[in-house]
């Protein structure tokens, strides 16, 4: 009888999804808790930020949706809407909301490559559904918020996440040890500069569009 397909991931690999998990909705209960809101609503945005991409993921793979299975997802998210629900306000001000985004960005990235490839998916497609799971979530979160989305600003997000998890496919073909913490520190570091040096890829040059 063949092992479960997550069973064959590697052990550190259910930490890295509950890590990115926990930061993601950090990130959302945030972004409710800006906007003036109740703690209900900081509970939504922390859980909806939190399974959004892994609930895509899950279903394009033909998984069983994660946190519907696993009680320890809306225990995480319930917490760190209460977390920042009870914390001062001083402690979220500035860039917590980009590098609490960034952490989880990498780890989701990681995590949802290294599952679908535990599914049988090939690693180009495993690699794209490992930026699916890092990016829904938090592009969900936006649109419900009516905030600017992740994929338009300037600084590189996509790519950060596109760098974790297709660093972490490359190094478990290569048999690199730490394959997943290797590849989630690669995507967290470009992340990282691309917040703090706003480093951006050049912009479609649309010439002439401007005089229609």
């Amino acid at each position: 009888m063949l092992p479960e397909p997550t069973a064959m991931l590697p052990a550190v690999m259910p930490w890295l999804d509950l890590a990115g998990l926990a930061v993601f909705a950090v990130s959302g209960a945030l972004v409710a808790a800006k906007h003036r809101q109740t703690m209900v609503t900081l509970v939504f945005f922390a859980l909806i930020t939190g399974v959004g991409g892994g609930t895509l993921r899950d279903l394009l793979i033909d998984a069983p949706v994660f946190w519907v299975h696993d009680p320890r997802v809306p225990l995480v998210c319930l917490i760190a809407a209460i977390a920042v629900w009870a914390t001062p306000e001083r402690w979220w001000r500035g860039s917590a909301l980009d590098w609490f985004d960034a952490v989880g960005l990498a780890a989701y990235a990681v995590y949802g490559a290294a599952k679908a490839s535990g599914y049988g998916i090939s690693p180009i497609p495993a690699a794209m559904l490992g930026v699916v799971s890092a990016c829904v979530g938090g592009i969900i979160r936006d649109v419900i918020a009516g905030e600017p989305s992740i994929l338009m600003r300037p600084e590189l997000y996509v790519t950060a996440a596109a760098l974790a998890s297709t660093s972490y496919v490359i190094l478990t073909l290569l048999g690199v040890p730490l394959a997943g913490p290797i590849a989630a520190l690669a995507g967290f570091v470009l992340r990282g500069a691309a917040i703090h040096y706003r480093i951006a890829l050049p912009a479609y040059p649309a010439k002439g569009w401007d005089r229609e």
